[in-house]
């Protein structure tokens, strides 16, 4: 889920936020300039459809919190699936011993070996290594895609220095695998595939078991290693995330998707039924699925109506950066067709779907000379136009208006998980933490998103922001896929 930006914009340290409703100086700018730019029709009225003031998103919170109790209660029961992860035991600091994580969820694959020393050596030794899948083999059979996969995992661990990595004698090999497509998880170690998304097309696997054809390659190339754990990476970032700081609750990402988990008391889960109903366990909310009460405006409309899943998810076509981009193409499209933005001629590239992506608006956003340089320079090197003063800070106008309702959306979704957790646990009552682990290249790339985010926590949860911390943990569902492979060890 991740977003590649040509020029990133990264502030120094992310981190925890300090919480304060000050503007950093380059988005106070940015307001300014667009607040000279002449009156546009379709870009006041857009501005109008997409606000989320304070009693809005209040709204949106309580409808996305209705929504996790609805999914806690049944299967199907509101927008959100609510899934059960099977992850009843988290990463603890005592785990010892030599374990994998695997990470399938695009064009690329990684694997990562960690060598893991208890609770004063903590991770002994990591290595990693990403490795491109080839065109054919996302269109192929199971066999061949997994049998890929296999052998460079063989070949992964054939290259380990014995001096940094040791398998204790009698022990398999055990992975964690993170495995970012729809699954119905079953058990901790089980899950079968309920579609293909993200361009793949892997014939035969449909409804079958995505570990049991792991664990089948892995054994027709000689590799002694079994699937201890299958996780998407939002229950990755929070797993690795807790290892280091155990008031973590929820892992979110923010990228080019968007997903959510957090840690919820069982006796809260009505779906469980017979299970037991002590202790706690993960549920993956899949809140990307949200889709009541959201202000939509006729370009999500639209987008909407071309997309794969009319009238489904979209709360992440609001909020992630797969979209974004896209949003603003469109309204710059209708402004050119009916204000003459752009001169009298609609730009060929304005009319292709995903032509501007985010990256591109960040870039923009961050433009703080005088004359918008840099948005001149994205407009004329993306979409071949030669704007002038007056256009770019439109251009920037409508990027800011995407943003602010895409990061206030997103900071509403997280207050209403902060609050479901509050209220089965009252942990910020008796003085306790909450930690929210963040990761994605949204969130980290896009200062601008990040801030709308931390302003709608403020305005949402005022005085309670002083138990609650929001951390950026890049890159770490890698090492809470080896964790939670150690947590579930058969040893």
């Amino acid at each position: 889920m991740s977003l590649m930006f040509s020029s990133p914009v990264v502030t120094p340290t992310i981190g925890s936020f300090t919480f304060s409703s000050r503007r950093s100086n380059y988005i106070v700018m940015s307001a300014v300039r667009s607040n000279s730019a002449s009156t546009c029709p379709v870009l006041t009225k857009f501005q109008k459809d997409c606000a989320t003031p304070t009693p809005y998103l209040r709204n949106v919170a309580n409808a996305i919190a209705d929504d996790m109790r609805a999914g806690l209660a049944v299967e199907g029961g509101g927008d959100l699936d609510m899934i059960l992860t099977y992850v009843d035991a988290l990463p603890s600091g005592n785990e010892e011993g030599l374990f994998y994580a695997l990470d399938l969820g695009g064009t690329n694959f990684r694997v990562r070996s960690v060598q893991l020393g208890g609770k004063k050596k903590r991770v002994v030794a990591t290595e990693s290594e990403q490795i491109s899948i080839p065109q054919k083999l996302m269109i192929g059979t199971s066999e061949e895609l997994f049998g890929f996969i296999a052998a460079k995992l063989a070949s992964f661990v054939a290259k380990e220095k014995p001096s940094r990595f040791r398998l204790e004698e009698g022990r398999k090999r055990e992975i964690g695998f993170t495995f970012s497509f729809p699954v119905k998880q079953t058990s901790i170690d089980s899950g079968t595939l309920i579609k293909w998304t993200k361009g793949f097309k892997v014939s035969g696997m449909e409804g079958k078991n995505v570990v049991a054809c792991l664990n089948k390659a892995m054994e027709a190339h000689g590799l002694d290693m079994r699937v201890s754990a299958l996780v998407n990476d939002g229950v990755g970032t929070l797993a690795g995330a807790r290892y280091s700081e155990e008031d973590v609750m929820i892992g979110v990402i923010l990228g080019t998707g968007t997903n959510a988990c957090y840690v919820e008391q069982k006796h809260a889960i009505p779906k469980l039924q017979s299970k037991s109903s002590s202790g706690t366990t993960i549920i993956n909310t899949e809140w990307g699925g949200f889709s009541k009460v959201l202000p939509k405006t006729i370009f999500d409309q639209e987008m909407d109506a071309k997309s794969p899943n009319p009238g489904e998810h979209l709360y992440e076509k609001m909020i992630s950066g797969m979209y974004l981009g896209e949003i603003v193409r469109r309204v710059l499209l209708q402004m050119c067709e009916t204000s003459d933005l752009f001169g009298q001629f609609v730009p060929v590239k304005l009319s292709t779907p995903f032509e501007l992506r985010t990256e591109h608006l960040c870039e923009m956003q961050a433009d703080t000379t005088d004359d918008l340089q840099t948005v001149g320079s994205v407009l004329y090197n993306i979409l071949e136009v030669e704007a002038n003063l007056q256009e770019r800070r439109r251009v920037v106008e409508v990027c800011d208006t995407v943003v602010k309702r895409g990061g206030r959306l997103a900071g509403a979704g997280i207050v209403a998980i902060l609050e479901k957790i509050e209220k089965e646990t009252k942990r910020m009552g008796s003085g306790k933490r909450t930690v929210v682990a963040m990761d994605g290249a949204l969130y980290e790339k896009y200062p601008q998103y990040r801030e709308y985010m931390q302003d709608a926590l403020v305005e949402l949860l005022g005085d309670k922001l002083s138990h609650i911390a929001i951390k950026h943990t890049k890159d770490v569902s890698g090492l809470g896929a080896a964790l939670l492979a150690a947590t579930n060890s058969i040893y």
